[in-house]
């Protein structure tokens, strides 16, 4: 599973943070901002803050007013939103290439849903911990 992680590091640089949140002590702010910090592209989507820029990361009300492609997207929601949401992805024009839901955020018919649509997706795990394993040694 390393060398996926690896590989999803290395090819894919832009990200939009779902549920990206205004305040610094928020586990999504501080995520987007490392990864910020760590040269991705880094897009926050949260309809309460509607197209501010917060710590130099420009959020947007729905996924669909990104004005870019996303190769990965985060997702800071509850499970219970988690299906929804990659229903919403799957609607895009261009598809992300990773979906990642952070800890505790687990559907597994939403990650069936992603999977068998083609696209690649990790459950249950913090990206920002995955990414400092791999590059913080």
């Amino acid at each position: 599973m390393e060398k996926d992680y690896l590989n999803i590091f290395k090819d894919h640089k832009s990200i939009a943070v779902i549920g990206y949140s205004d305040k610094k002590q928020r586990a999504s702010n501080r995520i987007g901002r490392y990864l910020l910090e760590h040269g991705y592209e880094v897009t926050g989507v949260n309809p309460f803050i509607k197209e501010e820029v917060i710590d130099n990361i420009q959020v947007y009300n729905t996924i669909y007013d990104i004005p870019r492609n996303i190769d990965i997207v985060n997702i800071f929601r509850r499970s219970e939103f988690l299906y929804d949401h990659i229903t919403e992805i799957l609607s895009l024009n261009t598809k992300p290439k990773v979906i990642w839901t952070q800890l505790g955020v687990i559907d597994p018919e939403a990650k069936k849903l992603a999977e068998d649509n083609g696209i690649k997706y990790v459950q249950n795990k913090c990206i920002m911990v995955e990414h400092n394993k791999l590059f913080s040694e």
